[in-house]
């Protein structure tokens, strides 16, 4: 398993725009094939800012995901609304404690 970090950074006027959208299209996200969490995050302190955190049982998985139609539309509506470049990390991993 790996997990896939995408930070975004939204004009404020998207904000509730991109929030809606997400609502509406997180469960299609979630239940793609091999595809284990989903979390969206907000930064506390610059609320233009958010991170999606998945979990994938592995990168074949996730490439299949972002190969998708589903996932082309979502993400070319999701640039529209975008203040400045995402930045996106695969990562293993290591130690998870709860």
């Amino acid at each position: 398993m790996f997990v896939r970090i995408v930070k975004m950074s939204l004009h404020s006027k998207y904000i509730a725009e991109f929030q809606a959208m997400f609502e509406e299209k997180k469960l299609k996200i979630r239940a793609s094939e091999g595809c284990e969490l989903l979390e969206l995050y907000q930064d506390k302190n610059n609320p233009e800012v958010f991170f999606t955190y998945s979990y994938w049982k592995d990168e074949s998985d996730l490439e299949r995901y972002r190969n998708s139609d589903f996932f082309k539309a979502t993400w070319q509506q999701t640039k529209g609304y975008f203040n400045d470049k995402p930045e996106a990390w695969s990562v293993n991993k290591m130690v998870s404690l709860t």
